[in-house]
């Protein structure tokens, strides 16, 4: 299937646009603005800008396009890539991993370091439904650590730890032991390694992260590098969660 122009009805905000057409997030969106790299109908844009019906948008010199169908993938992410486009370290991404044939991008990241379900899609408003932190929205992890873990590990983890370098203290999370040295978790928040940042704060070393769930969708049996269209029911049970469309949580859990 080919990319189509969508055509712009009624005003809409220019860093939305760009963000629902898949180009990238909204604060990006404003960042490209700013930076002059953003035409409408051949002048430079302006941040908080609204678009009029038949407006053409040029980012980077390449006009705007958006795709009919939504796509909508789940990724096994290995370890040592990373969820940036930036080159400068010479960082194998994971763009170039899956040289995917149409413009996609992810659903937040994970850190170099760790590995697992990461949503990738060219649908920006989906990705900032997940994104908002306010939402609670579940994302379950697998954790192995350097030493033994503790009740009472697992007890001062599940009530929430405070993080002295960001000034923060975590929200209660779900915490259950899965091994010996291994833990599932499951958040409702993603600050900057922040299973990473708690483990360390009871003086343990992360040394195996993978992230097993995002809302309702799973793993699975995908192998590092591999990835798959989220099925048609997953997707309606995701959007449902998410508010788009009608549903209440009796028949969420009847679907899945």
């Amino acid at each position: 299937m080919g990319f189509v122009k969508e055509k712009i009805v009624g005003e809409i905000r220019l860093n939305k646009y760009l963000s629902d057409a898949g180009v990238c997030s909204r604060r990006e969106a404003d960042r490209l603005i700013e930076a002059g790299q953003v035409l409408v109908d051949g002048r430079p844009a302006v941040c908080g800008m609204k678009l009029l019906p038949g407006a053409k948008v040029l980012v980077k010199g390449s006009e705007v396009v958006r795709e009919k169908e939504m796509i909508l993938l789940a990724v096994h992410k290995p370890r040592g890539v990373v969820c940036t486009t930036d080159k400068r370290w010479d960082d194998k991404t994971i763009y170039d991993l899956l040289n995917y044939p149409k413009r996609i991008f992810s659903v937040g990241r994970l850190d170099k370091d760790s590995e697992g379900l990461l949503l990738m899609t060219n649908n920006g408003d989906i990705l900032n439904k997940i994104m908002r932190a306010g939402n609670y929205h579940e994302k379950e992890y697998l954790v192995t650590v350097d030493k033994k873990i503790t009740p009472e590990f697992l007890k001062k983890m599940s009530e929430g730890v405070y993080l002295s370098e960001l000034e923060v203290k975590t929200r209660p999370c779900k915490i259950s032991l899965a091994g010996e040295r291994q833990f599932r978790i499951i958040l409702t928040q993603g600050l900057n390694r922040q299973i990473r940042r708690m483990c360390a704060a009871f003086h343990y070393k992360v040394t195996r992260l993978i992230r097993v769930r995002i809302m309702n969708i799973e793993l699975g049996k995908l192998q590092p590098g591999e990835y798959r269209s989220v099925t048609r029911r997953e997707l309606g049970v995701l959007q449902e969660q998410l508010g788009q469309i009608p549903g209440n949580r009796e028949r969420n859990q009847k679907v899945r």
